[in-house]
């Protein structure tokens, strides 16, 4: 996180309460993968908040490695499958569902992509004032490419998704993309993933509409029976 390890662990803390009471909140399984989002958000932030620990200690370099690839397994690798993925499990608009399996697929690619990047190419994390910066040493002949895909991947499905409230998270979380690479240039990777966790609480509420709606329906097929 672009502040300190209290505000990561902080961070962290809320988004798993608030992760729990989404999957509570669950009514079918189809839910669980959307529901769960704010829960690997957490898990993201506690692990930049142990970063945080560990970077001032030349002692601890094997851990400031784990902790530095298992951050970006998750910013890079984890969401571009877990979002379009769970998006499309709540979608029941037919139409809307191929744009999404589309969009899930370019996620997977681009995963898979990444992947091979954070197993053959030198990445690094240093703490700079306030923030902590992620080096990636990937070919930069294909870093705008991954930008597309990751912004298809990841704010993609929530705008093509018919789901009440769903399209506000995109256009939200794509607010602060842009916000974030503007003024943290250097900090994107832990600025606007720390941003988009926080927009994630909005997760809580979708869950709960989906199933006010459910309530709702029911009770009207009781009405006419």
């Amino acid at each position: 996180m672009c502040f300190s390890a209290n505000v990561s662990f902080g961070a962290g803390i809320v988004l798993s309460g608030i992760g729990l009471a989404s999957i509570k909140k669950t009514q079918y399984r189809s839910q669980i993968l959307f529901a769960a989002i704010p829960l690997v958000f957490a898990v993201q932030q506690i692990t930049e908040g142990f970063l945080w620990v560990c970077l001032p200690n030349p002692a601890s370099i094997v851990m400031q490695k784990i902790l530095t690839y298992t951050y970006i397994f998750f910013a890079q690798i984890v969401w571009p499958i877990l979002v379009p993925f769970s998006i499309l499990l709540l979608e029941k608009n037919a139409g809307r569902k191929k744009i999404l399996k589309v969009l899930a697929g370019a996620g997977i690619f681009l995963a898979l992509y990444l992947a091979y990047c954070l197993f053959f190419f030198p990445v690094r994390a240093n703490i700079a004032g306030h923030h902590i910066s992620y080096f990636q040493d990937y070919p930069s002949s294909l870093r705008n490419a991954g930008i597309i895909f990751y912004a298809l991947a990841t704010i993609g499905p929530e705008l093509f998704s018919t789901l009440k409230g769903m399209w506000v998270l995109g256009l939200t979380i794509l607010i602060s993309y842009i916000i974030t690479a503007i003024f943290f240039e250097h900090y994107v990777l832990s600025v606007w993933c720390f941003f988009s966790s926080l927009i994630s609480i909005s997760v809580y509420a979708i869950i709960a509409a989906l199933k006010k709606n459910s309530i709702a329906t029911f009770k009207d097929n009781l009405k006419k029976i």
